[in-house]
């Protein structure tokens, strides 16, 4: 049975840069409040109606291709993780096959969320594991800064989150020891209400209405304590989980990539696992939550940065909105 390992690496960040300053012009918060809250000191937000999820999934795609040594023709199955699509549907698998002029082959479009990079990597493993293709090309990408309330009453969302892509090519290898190990995906729908976004959605009579509007129902809502206490806990239980499954130990591990959520549930994790602060990557200070993107921007950042190495150990860690989680470990 083939195996499937990570071929090549990109990201795409927008070049706007958006300061805790200048979120100060707009809502009652602080520089220190959101750096003590959540570590972030800017994020970066894409240019309305061209820096498309789409759009900044093709970049980060073009450079994750050009690592690989492959041509966008080469891909054979499309899948793309996104809470923010270009449009309600179709998916962003499908536009994103018109900006790679790549139209024909298959596009899956995954909504996890926060976990959909670490999803996306165990659905494509599988399809390469069956042999039904050879090579995968895998985005999140996300444009979140056109759902945000930018003012005081929206600021416990709208200080987190950031938008930029990032893309892995995965492809078929018969070196069983590189590559995907293993992969675990759980979800728990009792919590969905947590961390969610309430309108539009099918479960109301009207789509969408003035109301909705109004009374700010469409506009991203989280229940941040619960979600911080769901995700300390889950995040290692996904980590061990890995590991007990491959016969591996925590010191085993050259790298943890967790979905960058917030710092202090980064720190958390890095605690309750005794790590090295080393061991566990970080880059949510430059560009908040990501969402789907963060894990393979900081991937494709901890590569850069020489982090990440033939034979390394990684795992790959998210939890998010559904509640979902789930785990990836890899041998580069």
């Amino acid at each position: 049975m083939k195996n499937s390992k990570i071929a090549g690496l990109g990201k795409y960040i927008p070049k706007r840069v958006v300061t805790n300053a200048e979120l100060e012009t707009l809502m009652d918060t602080s520089d220190t409040w959101i750096q003590e809250r959540t570590g972030i000191k800017e994020r970066h937000y894409a240019k309305a109606g061209e820096e498309t999820a789409s759009w900044m999934g093709a970049q980060a795609s073009l450079k994750a291709l050009e690592m690989a040594g492959l041509q966008a023709s080469d891909i054979d199955f499309i899948i793309f993780a996104t809470l923010s699509p270009d449009f309600e549907f179709p998916g962003s698998g499908c536009p994103l096959q018109v900006h790679l002029e790549i139209p024909g082959i298959g596009a899956l479009d995954v909504r996890n969320q926060c976990s959909g990079l670490v999803y996306s990597p165990a659905i494509a493993d599988q399809f390469i594991k069956t042999g039904m293709y050879k090579n995968i090309l895998v985005v999140g990408s996300e444009v979140q800064s056109t759902a945000l309330n930018l003012k005081t009453e929206g600021r416990d969302i709208a200080v987190i989150f950031g938008d930029g892509a990032g893309a892995a090519v995965l492809t078929a290898t018969e070196n069983n020891a590189e590559g995907i190990l293993t992969s675990n995906m759980h979800a728990d729908g009792r919590f969905a209400r947590e961390l969610f976004m309430e309108d539009p959605g099918s479960i109301k009579p009207k789509r969408i209405t003035k109301e909705m509007i109004d009374e700010g129902t469409i506009y991203p809502y989280m229940n941040g304590k619960y979600v911080f206490k769901h995700a300390i806990q889950k995040f290692p239980a996904a980590i061990e989980e890995a590991l007990t499954k491959t016969g591996y130990k925590l010191e085993d591990v050259d790298l943890i990539i967790p979905h960058q959520a917030n710092k202090r549930i980064t720190e958390a994790i890095q605690m309750r696992l005794k790590l090295p602060k080393e061991k566990i990557f970080s880059n949510i200070e430059k560009y908040g939550n990501t969402t789907a993107a963060s894990i393979p921007i900081a991937l494709t950042e901890a590569y850069e940065q020489g982090l990440i190495k033939k034979g390394s150990l990684v795992c790959l860690a998210a939890f998010g909105s559904g509640f979902t989680w789930g785990a990836n470990l890899i041998r580069f």
